[in-house]
């Protein structure tokens, strides 16, 4: 009798913490309004033991093979689709799905290797990079990873102690209603003026974190060469142009990458293909369930709508000749376009200034960025808002950064936080090389 014994001590000791805790023992449910129903676990997604594949494709049948897989499960998560001989993949492969692949790949001879055992163990370092949303935002730092509110908290610090260079800006409210903040950086309403987008994809943490790197380098670094730029550029940066998604990553789904419109039973947009600009013609889904889901229609998301009518408005007025894009991960320098084969007009000045870009990085920190057309150098996609700027909003000079860490990242998205000031800081050095050179030719007279 002494097990029952046991179990009958332990239900009394759950009980009676269940009820300090505020637990409904009659229900044993939590109220669906009521966030804080305490000593119940959060609603997080979680990725114990999920594996990181990367897959090598040698003939055609194996392309077919993993975009069957694709279609087929949302256990399974793709980053890029397979294409073409010779591409390596890297895949997010849920726990239960381990046994399946590892057979597939046996049975179909896939080359490929295994970067990640448990994907949840990277998740759970980077969650304890994150500072507490309640910290003095004047604590923010480029050491540790950090929410939404204590980044535009900063923003407004940063407005009060350069009342004379700093001015805060509001594109207008998300989906969900967070606004859409940033800064414009100003020495001389006459300069000419860079525009600087981050964060439009929810997980790419690293991005946000080097748009306000580069705030802080403009406003504060003693370096003659990045003074001059603050000087003789005016400087429009948006740290986070998706803040619903963003927010999701820190309270339910680190791996969230879309808005988070509602469509049924399934939510999200992917922003950067939702651009009118050949929208949905190549490199994106119109399954509102899949990562690149482009919309129901063209520009059909508030926060696309809304950068649109900022660009509209101030592209003439600010004389913004210069768009740069923050995205991670991969490591390439890219311009327009995305959707297709065909180069633009300044395809040759673009492609010298990303290759000066990569080599001064490659001087810096000894990282290795690929720079080429978005089409050319990583996939096709269509209804990017770098596409889109260029070709309707007049912007001559438009890159897409792919910032740390290599294309067979063991991190994904999820890049430690001892990486955020060398990769911020190649990141701002590769746009200062791409803006002296464009100066050298002449776009910003």
């Amino acid at each position: 009798m002494l097990a029952p014994q046991i179990g009958t001590q332990w239900l009394v000791i759950l009980c009676a913490a269940m009820a300090a805790s505020g637990t409904n023992l009659d229900s044993g449910m939590c109220p669906a309004t009521d966030a804080g129903c305490s000593g119940i676990p959060p609603d997080q997604a979680r990725y114990d033991n999920y594996r990181i594949y990367n897959v090598e494709f040698e003939n055609q049948e194996q392309i077919e093979l993993f975009q069957k897989l694709e279609e087929q499960s949302d256990s399974l998560t793709f980053i890029g689709h397979a294409r073409e001989v010779g591409q390596k993949l890297s895949i997010l492969v849920a726990a239960h799905r381990v046994a399946d692949i590892a057979d597939l790949l046996k049975t179909y001879k896939v080359k490929h290797r295994i970067l990640t055992y448990n994907f949840q163990e990277k998740i759970d370092r980077n969650l304890g990079e994150v500072l507490p949303e309640s910290i003095d935002a004047s604590q923010l730092d480029w050491q540790h990873f950090f929410h939404l509110k204590t980044i535009y908290e900063w923003l407004d610090k940063m407005a009060e102690k350069y009342p004379t260079r700093v001015t805060v800006l509001d594109m207008g409210s998300s989906t969900q209603g967070n606004a859409i903040k940033g800064v414009k950086l100003s020495s001389d309403n006459n300069n000419k003026a860079i525009f600087i987008e981050s964060g439009i994809h929810a997980r790419e943490w690293i991005a946000p974190a080097t748009a306000t790197y580069i705030i802080n380098q403009l406003l504060t670094s003693q370096d003659p060469k990045v003074q001059k730029l603050a000087n003789e550029y005016n400087w429009i940066i948006f740290p986070c142009v998706n803040p619903d998604g963003y927010k999701y990553t820190f309270e339910h789904d680190r791996m969230w990458r879309k808005n988070r419109q509602l469509f049924g039973t399934c939510r999200g947009v992917d922003l950067n293909r939702n651009y009118p600009d050949h929208w949905n013609s190549t490199g994106s889904s119109s399954d509102p369930t899949r990562y690149d889901f482009a919309g129901p229609s063209a520009g059909s998301e508030l926060e696309t709508q809304r950068l649109i009518e900022f660009i509209r408005a101030n592209v003439g007025k600010e004389q913004i000749k210069t768009y740069i894009a923050l995205h991670s991960y991969s490591q390439m320098l890219m311009f327009p376009y995305g959707y297709t084969k065909e180069r633009l007009s300044n395809y040759d000045d673009l492609q010298e200034f990303g290759k000066k870009a990569s080599a001064a990085i490659k001087a810096e920190s000894g990282r290795d960025y690929v720079s080429g057309s978005l089409y050319e150098t990583i996939y096709p996609s269509s209804g990017g808002s770098m596409d889109w700027a260029h070709s309707e909003g007049g912007i001559p000079i438009a890159y897409t950064f792919e910032l740390r860490g290599p294309p067979d990242s063991q991190d994904l998205f999820i890049l430690p936080a001892v990486e955020i000031q060398p990769t911020a800081s190649e990141a701002f050095t590769a746009i200062r090389t791409i803006v002296e050179a464009a100066a050298e030719k002449g776009y910003y007279k």
